[in-house]
């Protein structure tokens, strides 16, 4: 297999997507903070005293889609026409899942969209909560599933 990332010399370069079609496409990524049940109390009741952590998280997430080309330095930047941050409570086990789904039309995907998104919502989640527990693990990141473009669809589990 060829990495794109890099010339015949080595390299790094920004991949040439001048002759490619363009295409819908969408990447789908999630992550998890596990909380402390403190934490993860006041996140649900609303009362941690940052204010609503998951609403700042949201748009804290989405802000980092549309920044991923500023962070990550041979991403291309693209025209997102779709960004959105969902969050599930995991009550049994004291987590927050962060779901990102990203859509554009374009010549290149958004899976490093998706997964900015949502590195950056749940980082939000611990900047709001540390005050009340430094203790919070965030893992578990990675692509969901992505479609269209020249490789295809891919849904993982």
């Amino acid at each position: 297999m060829e990495l794109t990332h890099f010339d015949k010399k080595g390299n790094a370069i920004m991949v040439d997507v001048t002759e490619k079609n363009v295409t819908d496409r969408e990447a789908v990524a999630s992550g998890r903070i596990k909380v402390s049940p403190e934490v993860y109390a006041e996140i649900v009741n609303g009362t941690a005293k940052k204010g609503d952590v998951l609403g700042v998280a949201r748009v804290a997430g989405i802000m980092a889609t549309k920044q991923t080309s500023n962070l990550i330095p041979l991403c291309h930047v693209l025209p997102i026409t779709k960004s959105e941050i969902d969050f599930h409570m995991l009550r049994d086990s004291y987590e927050v899942e962060a779901v990102c789904t990203v859509r554009v039309s374009g010549k290149t995907g958004v899976e490093m969209e998706a997964l900015t998104g949502v590195s950056v919502a749940l980082l939000t989640i611990y900047d709001m909560c540390k005050a009340i527990d430094k203790r919070m693990e965030i893992g578990d990141i990675h692509l969901c599933k992505k479609t269209g473009g020249k490789s295809g669809d891919i849904h993982i589990l």
